[in-house]
């Protein structure tokens, strides 16, 4: 079964737009929407699933990330450049991470530990988000050029905050790396977006059905 259809493509894309808006959310406000924010860390430790969609724990995981990414499509302008940023940077700073070989390893070896660890004391405990936060930090973090964050200090100085947004960036690239796999790409973007946009509007609305 191909993945390169335009409903993935359109679901990877919900799932760097859900990861750049919890990060913009945590920078500016210290908080962000929990329910979205243990969809994005989870995805990064469903190393064995069927079909995309379940990377997120399901359609309803990437709720956020969807409506966000039907915000950003329903006109040429840009309604939230931050978040733009965000994502544009993930998608570029996945390619120059996936040609490294070492690395690549290096992230996946360590994210088996995060798993192991998520099993004895869940997603969302400070222990396993602080450990896939270093995973970034000490890995792709150091590829320039870096994604500089931006929001209020009395936030981007907290070591808890910090750790979420470093884990959420390494969901992004979780993210940015299957819209790759599934086709995506910058042209595909371009001259396929009134489709993708066609295929938010269908998502939400079965979303909707079984809400």
């Amino acid at each position: 079964m191909s993945f390169k259809t335009i409903t993935y493509q359109t679901i990877a894309l919900a799932g760097i737009a859900q990861a750049s808006y919890l990060v913009q959310q945590l920078a500016t406000t210290g908080k962000a929407e929990k329910d979205a924010l243990q969809a994005s860390l989870g995805s990064l430790l469903a190393l064995e699933v069927e079909n995309p969609v379940d990377i997120y724990g399901g359609l309803s995981g990437l709720k956020l990330g969807l409506e966000q990414l039907q915000i950003q499509l329903k006109t040429n302008s840009i309604p939230n450049h931050e978040q733009a940023r965000y994502g544009a940077s993930l998608v570029f700073l996945e390619g120059n991470f996936s040609k490294d070989q070492q690395m690549l390893k290096t992230v996946q070896d360590r994210i088996k530990v995060a798993q192991a660890q998520s099993e004895h004391f869940g997603v969302m405990h400070e222990n396993v988000i602080a450990n896939l936060a270093d995973i970034y930090h000490s890995t792709i973090s150091t590829i320039t050029p870096r994604i500089m964050v931006n929001g209020e200090q009395s936030y981007l100085s907290s070591p808890d905050i910090i750790n979420k947004i470093r884990a959420l960036l390494l969901a992004g690239i979780r993210s940015a790396m299957l819209w790759r796999q599934c086709g995506g790409s910058r042209w595909r973007f371009i001259f396929y977006r009134k489709k993708m946009r066609s295929e938010v509007d269908f998502l939400l609305a079965e979303l909707e059905k079984i809400t």
